[in-house]
């Protein structure tokens, strides 16, 4: 008699959870969208950082002025393109003689920090702010939100433009350096102040969803303190809108700084920066166009870069996104 041999039984596969964060890497890492506009992003900011070296790697300065590149009738740049020539790949500028390439490199640099550290200042302002109203209610609420209207009232172009002398002049007697300092200080400072308001809304929608979590009335129930509870148990589930809000707002602040350095508030020269080499250039356009074209393509290579990336980040960020 036999007796049949029962078949060994397959070792059941452990099914693993994944938290958003790896199922956001794991889209990012199959988007290519998002890999394009990361590796131009990564080259655009190793190139903002090391701008001095590959400006001494090529023999060039954004400050020199060279008298053999321009005519000495009229300052016209010497050769086609704009006086392009192996010593300026680019050309110079009319008038100056100074490399286009190097004020291209230095004016990334300028425009990335005052870009940069302005979104910082509106993630650290409105998240801060958007958490304490949406968690508070009542009284301090009501007062944040009056606070952020008053702050969204201003016209923002105005305002810049007609405090930039007297706000420039204040940051300079409190110590910081004359000049572009304090420029940079102020539009920092500007740029950050009238935009934290968006976010701070944004964050406030979501503490208002958020408050009402299980794990939130836990943490109240156990004796968490305030603090703990804002920044410990709902900071954590914020990351994801804030960093789509912060990965969209750089690129904006980028071209903002380009605008107001058009219109004069910029940064000074001999300092360059974006704005202020496309102001200079509107002149001479019929004659080297050139001159407005490469900075604006500059321009718009970084913006579209960045707004890809932040695009990129809110879908793979997106829970109910199919991808």
């Amino acid at each position: 008699m036999s007796t049949a041999v029962a078949a060994p039984e397959e070792p059941t596969q452990e099914i693993k959870g994944r938290s958003l964060t790896q199922i956001a890497v794991g889209r990012l890492r199959h988007d290519k969208t998002f890999i394009a506009s990361a590796i131009v992003l990564i080259i655009i900011v190793l190139i903002a950082i090391f701008a001095p070296q590959i400006c001494r790697l090529l023999g060039i300065d954004p400050y020199e002025l060279d008298a053999s590149a321009i005519d000495d009738s009229g300052g016209k740049p010497i050769g086609p393109w704009g006086g392009a020539s192996l010593d300026h790949p680019l050309g110079v500028e009319w008038g100056t003689g100074r490399d286009i390439l190097a004020r291209l490199l230095y004016g990334l640099r300028i425009s990335l920090l005052i870009a940069t550290s302005a979104t910082i200042l509106v993630v650290i302002l409105g998240t801060v702010f958007g958490i304490i109203s949406g968690y508070a209610r009542g009284f301090t609420d009501a007062a944040i939100g009056r606070f952020m209207d008053l702050i969204l009232a201003f016209p923002f172009l105005l305002i810049v433009l007609a405090l930039s002398g007297a706000l420039t002049q204040r940051l300079t007697a409190l110590g910081v350096p004359e000049g572009n300092a304090s420029r940079i200080t102020y539009l920092i400072l500007v740029l950050g102040i009238f935009g934290w308001p968006y976010l701070a809304r944004i964050v406030r929608g979501e503490v208002l969803s958020l408050r009402e979590r299980e794990f939130v009335e836990s943490a109240i129930s156990i004796g968490a303190s305030t603090p703990r509870i804002l920044f410990r148990e709902i900071l954590p589930n914020l990351w994801a809108p804030i960093l789509v809000y912060a990965t969209l707002l750089l690129p904006t602040y980028i071209a903002v700084e380009a605008a107001l350095s058009f219109l004069g508030v910029g940064i000074l020269p001999p300092e360059p920066s974006f704005g202020a080499m496309l102001s200079e250039s509107v002149q001479y356009f019929t004659l080297v166009p050139s001159y407005l074209f490469i900075p604006g393509t500059v321009l718009v290579i970084v913006v579209v870069a960045f707004n890809l990336a932040g695009d990129s980040v809110r879908d793979a960020l997106d829970p109910k996104a199919a991808k």
